[in-house]
């Protein structure tokens, strides 16, 4: 058996405890008919001395939960990572940058589509007030441009007061009712290749699609009408050779793709809904070594 890492959260970090183990486990059983074994490390270990990966011949950054509440020593760790040669897909320059959402603006540059986008410096009731306006809505989102797991995003209707507002850097986008409709639809790609597709759709009265806040999730025989060119032009768009992506769309108003997150630091893989995934990204993975 090849042993390879996977980064795990932070042990001092009492919020995912419980969770993060089973999806260990679910990779672990993926990756072991390939003869590979997989041992996990807190990320939170090596933000300074890459030294305690160096004789992995692989590390996979899967299960780094936590890091949008710790970006400093995020963005250290990866900068360390790059600078020993770790041996990590994806690499630690990709999950640097994608760690922050201002990447969309990068990617819309390059004809991406994505909602239209206001990118804020801290969040205030004017600039709420005028984004009503400016995208015609009457639903705006709200959201920190380091996140995860919908972490401190806001749903605001016209008229509402804005608290709770995330600090710093942020973004606000006009609401895709589509989202309570058809739910927000991901595709998942190991070495450049789709593995497979899943819906995931919020419980009444939610907007949050996350398992955490009830999401259901469905695996799709193929990818419908129009998503995969999406995907594949933002795939084209980001130009690095990448292990694995997760490509997270809705509709817009128009009936339109719009994209809403390209994940390549840690993606959930679905592979409760789609465990047939597990096996091509074993495969995926056994093709780098």
């Amino acid at each position: 058996m090849t042993r390879i890492a996977v980064l795990t959260p932070d042990p001092a970090d009492p919020s995912y405890d419980g969770q993060w183990q089973g999806v260990l486990q679910r990779l672990a059983a993926a990756l072991a008919p390939a003869g590979l074994a997989v041992e996990a490390s807190a990320w939170t270990d090596h933000v300074g001395d890459a030294s305690g990966l160096a004789d992995y011949p692989l590390v996979l950054p899967l299960i780094v939960w936590g890091y949008h509440r710790d970006h400093g020593r995020w963005v250290q760790a990866c900068e360390t990572w790059a600078e020993a040669g770790v041996r990590m897909l994806n690499p630690p320059s990709v999950i640097g940058w994608n760690s922050d959402k201002s990447y969309l603006g990068r990617l819309a540059d390059e004809g991406v589509a994505i909602p239209p986008t206001i990118w804020a410096e801290g969040v205030t009731q004017a600039d709420a007030d005028a984004a009503f306006d400016r995208f015609g809505t009457d639903t705006l989102i709200v959201k920190p441009r380091v996140s995860g797991g919908a972490w401190k995003t806001l749903r605001l209707s016209r008229g509402e007061r804005l608290a709770d507002a995330p600090e710093g850097p942020a973004m606000i986008q006009p609401y895709l009712p589509s989202i309570e409709t058809e739910g927000e639809t991901s595709l998942l790609f190991f070495g450049g290749e789709l593995s497979h597709v899943v819906n995931k759709r919020p419980v009444a009265g939610e907007f949050r699609i996350q398992v955490q806040f009830g999401g259901r999730y469905a695996a799709l025989p193929e990818p419908p009408a129009g998503a995969l060119a999406l995907a594949e032009q933002t795939l084209a768009a980001i130009g690095e050779d990448l292990l694995y992506a997760r490509i997270d769309m809705a509709r817009g108003p128009d009936g339109g793709w719009l994209l809403m997150e390209a994940e390549l630091i840690e993606p959930d893989f679905y592979l409760g809904s789609a465990p047939e995934g597990g096996k091509r990204f074993a495969e995926a993975v056994k093709a780098r070594l």
